[in-house]
């Protein structure tokens, strides 16, 4: 499209055309386990989303998204790399800490001195190193989950001839994939996603050089907590501890963008914990909004599991009520921020979640019917498990859209590419990004950009042939393929196809009656899986 066809709508359209300097700002928004109908603007009735609503109401809602995995690492992997799961190097939540507890490390406090997830592949770039390249401002702000951190050795780091972390070292150091080394230039959250299970921990995550003079990733620890026991310690004396870590990402993310100018773009991703278990968090004006609304004899009851680090309480549906509407204030002050600096009419703003609902801490996904007529949650490959809401709001969305586009994680990176204008439509079509000079195999992205539809303009929208996905967690292997109305379910191998159009449910396997489908899709499996030691997984 040439500049001058662009003219009429600047202010509206920011891409290419504008100046290097006047590239828009994008903000991603992912909550964590958030269900597809956990929203009002999704048909949630019991809780309340005005914030989110509004954001539908002046943007687009997408009825058919998908998040890269049905579980948080390879999800969030998954957007970062642009790769679907059978391609990705992350394929289930591998965990960096497991035997490390070591007690009185925080006052009297028991905690982990090394946390993290498998790091990501050094190879392939991530979305805020291609974005940092390109001159943009990179913040995150909540879980990283894509690389462990060494207490003892924060700044110490292991790495093989071709350039990946030495994982067989990770008690001796941290990992190179961290947000201080992976493109991000302001971090502040739980870089651990195990330890955002308990939301008053003993210390976040911090890397901020330019506001605290930060080199390298350090912990910032909960002065005020630690005064206090842990959670796994099961003692009720855990309710006396004051700093709330969502409150304290959150505010972190608003000081950082404070910082923000309309001179130079930013890249905000903010990838706040709420509403994943446990279910608790100061008692406001929130939470007290909510008590009594529910029948106390369809709560679940849970006790505190201090290998879990869920703390155990009263009142399970209020309080996953609320943890929502706090995340919809949270979302509402973000707006109304940019909207006091000016950088509304410049920003993009995408909210999303990881994956579908849990069971985790007590919450109850089938009180609130929040995955609305879809079934499964997280860890399925069922809708119930993958398909996500997801609304895009800001500079040159159509106002009051609903899309039915199918799109999947994957798709964020390519998409944010051809939306800020930074990029080459040669670097975007070809799916091949340099780093460090070199383009391998690793670097190699699946995703298709959908700024067309998000534009208006869906007539020039490419599709996807087929949605792949792809888990092996903990003994659990699942796949999923959907082809326009077509979805194949595999669980441990064993294969189930489905006819979304007329079963959005899934209740009716067709694979008796059409089996050449099902081998078609099974042979894409077969295609995009690449095998994978880590991830082990039983193919059909």
């Amino acid at each position: 499209m040439k500049k001058n066809h662009l003219l009429p709508l600047l202010g509206t359209l920011p891409l290419a055309v504008l100046a290097k300097s006047h590239h828009p700002n994008i903000i991603y928004i992912m909550c964590d386990d958030m269900g597809y109908g956990d929203l009002g603007c999704y048909g949630q009735k019991l809780i309340q989303t005005p914030n989110i609503d509004r954001m539908a109401r002046e943007g687009m809602l997408f009825t058919d998204a998908y998040a890269g995995c049905p579980v948080s690492a390879p999800s969030r992997c998954s957007f970062m790399t642009g790769q679907h799961t059978g391609h990705a190097k992350i394929r289930g939540n591998r965990e960096y800490w497991g035997s490390t507890l070591r007690e009185n490390m925080f006052g009297r406090n028991a905690d982990y001195y090394v946390v993290g997830q498998e790091p990501y592949d050094m190879t392939h770039p991530i979305i805020p190193e291609l974005f940092k390249a390109k001159g943009y401002h990179t913040g995150m702000f909540g879980k990283w989950a894509g690389g462990y951190w060494n207490y003892d050795y924060p700044d110490t780091y292991y790495r093989l001839p071709d350039g990946n972390t030495d994982t067989s070292r990770s008690r001796e150091s941290s990992s190179l994939s961290l947000p201080n080394l992976r493109g991000i230039d302001c971090f502040y959250g739980p870089v651990c996603q195990f330890q955002a299970h308990t939301y008053y921990p003993n210390f976040l995550n911090r890397y901020d050089p330019e506001g605290k003079g930060d080199r390298h990733l350090v912990a910032e620890v909960m002065e005020e907590n630690i005064k206090y026991p842990g959670v796994n310690t099961g003692s009720t004396d855990y309710e006396k501890r004051p700093q709330y870590s969502a409150d304290l990402i959150h505010r972190y993310a608003l000081e950082w963008l404070d910082r923000q100018t309309k001179d130079e773009p930013f890249l905000g991703i903010f990838t706040y914990t709420l509403p994943h278990a446990e279910l608790w968090q100061p008692n406001d004006s929130i939470v007290q909004s909510y008590h009594g609304l529910f029948p106390a004899d369809e709560e679940r009851s849970y006790k505190t599991n201090p290998w879990s680090w869920y703390y155990g309480g009263d009142d399970k549906h209020a309080q996953f009520a609320a943890m929502i509407t706090r995340l919809d204030c949270y979302v509402g002050e973000i707006l109304q921020r940019l909207k006091q600096k000016g950088l509304d009419s410049s920003t993009l703003v995408i909210f999303t979640s990881d994956n579908g609902p849990h069971e985790e801490g007590g919450a109850d996904p089938s009180f609130f019917g929040r995955d609305g007529k879809l079934r499964g949650i997280k860890r399925s490959t069922y809708e119930g498990g993958i398909r996500i809401p997801f609304i895009c709001w800001g500079a040159g969305i159509p106002k009051g859209t609903v899309s039915h586009h199918q799109l999947a994680f994957y798709d964020l990176m390519p998409t944010f590419m051809e939306y800020s204008g930074a990029f080459s439509k040669q670097e975007i079509r070809a799916k091949s990004l340099p780093l460090k000079g070199e383009v391998g195999r690793g670097s190699v992205f699946d995703g298709i950009s959908f700024c067309p539809t998000m534009l208006g303009k869906d007539r020039k929208q490419q599709k996807h042939d087929f949605l792949y996905w792809e888990m092996s967690d903990g003994g659990t292997e699942v796949i999923g393929v959907r082809q326009g109305d077509w979805k194949l379910v595999v669980n441990q191998g064993k294969t189930f196809l489905y006819d979304l159009r007329t079963d959005i449910h899934e209740d009716n396997d067709l694979s008796a009656i059409y089996p050449d489908k099902l081998a078609e899709l099974i042979g894409i499996v077969h295609r995009e899986h690449t095998d994978s030691p880590l991830f082990p997984i039983t193919l059909p």
